[in-house]
């Protein structure tokens, strides 16, 4: 059927009408925060980025997992928001090409889904950092966690490819003012198979971290005392009683008098990587305050995409009530706002990256003073 002349004027009229219904505050608000979103992301993830590329201190298996997640951030903030920025300067209307459309809400889906593959990813090695230090020092090599992120991507690529090919068909949104799914009646469109593997991704990171929480809480239980003497005849306090501190110590280079009974024709240790071995109560405090940080992510990801999957579910199952205007711009911006939040989490979570930060791109050097060779547990 070939449209009259006067159903043309008709649509023209009716999209002209729209374009007048924006409010200007509304534009002036949706631009300004989401050209800070922009700023924050593509800066502050690029500084992150060049901290832990630039510190060698930092080159170990859970801050490579943080670069890629800055990487994917910077991706999504430097590539999908300016056509966002676009779209709502021009009165919430897509001027570009429908091939240009596609590639974009791919993107975004991309950056969406690797961050929620990778946030299980850490969750899984921050259980076994704690849990099973030894084979996690062992085992999580550089070679190790560029494999794991390769997989993340391959499989967040399987995600969100499907819809380019018009599976789960990806749209402009004038509402959303982006390029992303388009959501309809669970009967008539795929989206909700995608919705429901990262529910299910968000939910298992959730449970790792439950279980993280359970073990550390589970290893803080008092253990009644019971005091078995010591056999001691020069200070070397070996036999059932003894709590290996003082044949630690002697191992460490700091004993004194002859060796232990039961330590003969065994070497003292007077290196440094000796001594680093003894560390171990250091250590587990980093690791915590190493998860804490990636925990903290990942909340603030489910609490930024939260509202955003629930006006999603709402689309798909809903058949009578539209989603308020106002909710759902708010739950598109804090989807947004996600991709700059976490340069702040690492700032301001995690003490080891607020020292790297301050003397590796600051240049604020303090003395410090020496930390003792081993810790006394």
């Amino acid at each position: 059927m070939i449209p009259s002349p006067s159903m043309a004027n008709y649509s023209h009229a009716g999209d002209h009408n729209i374009l007048q219904n924006v409010s200007p505050l509304a534009t002036f608000l949706k631009l300004t925060s989401l050209g800070f979103i922009i700023g924050v992301g593509v800066v502050g993830n690029l500084l992150i980025s060049i901290l832990l590329v630039k510190d060698k201190s930092l080159h170990r298996a859970p801050y490579y997992f943080l670069l890629d997640l800055c990487a994917s951030d910077i991706l999504r903030s430097a590539i999908c928001f300016p056509f966002v920025f676009t779209s709502v300067k021009n009165g919430s209307a897509w001027t570009y090409g429908t091939l240009t459309c596609k590639v974009i809400a791919f993107l975004g889906v991309l950056s969406c889904f690797h961050t929620a593959f990778m946030l299980f990813c850490v969750s899984v090695t921050r259980y076994l950092a704690i849990a099973h230090h030894r084979f996690y020092t062992k085992r999580l090599t550089f070679w190790t966690c560029l494999a794991v992120i390769c997989m993340v991507w391959t499989l967040s690529v399987a995600m969100a490819f499907p819809p380019v090919l018009d599976v789960g068909t990806y749209s402009f949104i004038r509402e959303e003012d982006q390029c992303t799914f388009q959501h309809r009646s669970f009967r008539a469109n795929d989206s909700l198979g995608f919705m429901l593997l990262l529910a299910l991704i968000l939910l298992a990171t959730q449970l790792v971290y439950l279980k993280l929480i359970f073990f550390v809480h589970d290893r803080r239980k008092m253990k009644p005392v019971q005091f078995v003497p010591a056999v001691s005849q020069n200070w070397t306090f070996h036999g059932p009683g003894a709590s290996g501190q003082a044949a630690a110590n002697w191992l460490a280079g700091f004993g004194r008098g002859p060796t232990p009974p039961t330590l003969l024709g065994i070497r003292q240790n007077s290196n440094a990587a000796g001594r680093r071995r003894l560390l171990v109560l250091d250590e587990f405090k980093t690791e915590k305050r190493i998860s804490r940080m990636f925990y903290i992510i990942t909340f603030f990801f489910l609490s930024l995409w939260g509202p955003y999957l629930v006006a999603c579910y709402w689309r798909v199952f809903a058949q009578g009530p539209v989603i308020p205007g106002g909710y759902l711009t708010a739950a598109v911006w804090m989807s947004f706002a996600q991709a700059g939040v976490n340069p702040f989490i690492c700032i301001f979570s995690n003490r080891e990256l607020r020292r790297c930060f301050s003397t590796t791109l600051l240049y604020c050097r303090k003395s410090r003073l020496p930390r003792e060779p081993y810790c006394v547990i």
